[in-house]
């Protein structure tokens, strides 16, 4: 009963500092070098509540996805800071960024399957 209630929590902490990271990124960074659509993806907060990974993923050209994870990496202190702000727990995890690129790789795998059936499509037709 006791792991159930402690995951749980983990869940709707691991929620709430989505909800609150995606907003302090793409509404608080004032950084001119952030350029596009920042979404945060998944939280991943460890048991004991010490550690908090977040992963973002944008779309965009690489040159312009480097620069935009290196500016959120530098500010990950000002993202933290903001969080224990907008949160009401009792210690703010420490939060590391990690790239997502799950939805370039579904894309990646899209297109694939499109073009191997285009190529079937054609190959049946002739």
């Amino acid at each position: 009963m006791n792991l159930e209630v402690e995951f749980s929590r983990n869940e709707r902490i691991a929620e709430e500092i989505k909800k609150a990271a995606s907003l302090i990124i793409n509404n608080e960074l004032k950084d001119p070098r952030i350029d596009g659509l920042v979404s945060v993806t998944r939280v991943d907060v460890t048991r004991d509540l010490r550690h908090a990974t977040i992963f973002i993923s944008f779309y965009g050209d690489n040159a312009k996805k480097n620069t935009t994870f290196d500016v959120i990496q530098k500010a990950k202190g000002f993202i933290r800071y903001e969080l224990a702000n907008q949160l009401r727990i009792k210690y703010m995890p420490e939060i590391s960024i990690k790239l997502d690129e799950s939805i370039e790789y579904g894309f990646r795998i899209d297109k694939l399957l499109k073009d191997i059936k285009s190529q079937e499509l054609s190959k049946e037709g002739n």
